[in-house]
C-alpha cells in the first residue's frame, strides 16, 4: 500500500475529519481513506468514457450523422 502526506491542511478540515472519524469509530487515517475511496468511486462511469459522455446527452434525443464508410470515395468539401 502507498502512503500519502497532506501538507497545509486547513485546521477546520482537520477538526471536522477528527470529529467524523470519532463518530464512525475510526482513526483519522482510516476515515480519510474511507472518504477518499468514496469520493473517487462515486460518480465514476462504470463503463468507458465514451459511454459516460453519451449518457450525458441522451436527454437531447437521437442524432443521425452521415458518416463516410471506410470504402467510400473521398468527397470534395462544399465551401460556398
Amino acid at each position: 500500500m502507498a502512503s500519502l502526506t497532506i501538507r497545509d491542511l486547513d485546521p477546520e478540515v482537520k477538526s471536522r475529519l477528527r470529529i467524523r472519524a470519532a463518530e464512525n469509530g475510526r482513526s483519522m487515517e482510516a476515515e480519510a481513506r474511507t472518504l477518499l475511496a468514496a469520493a473517487l468511486t462515486s460518480g465514476r462511469p462504470a463503463r468507458g468514457l465514451g459511454s459516460y459522455i453519451r449518457d450525458q446527452f441522451t436527454d437531447l434525443g437521437e442524432i443521425k450523422l452521415d458518416l463516410a464508410r471506410p470504402d467510400d470515395a473521398a468527397r470534395v468539401a462544399e465551401l460556398g
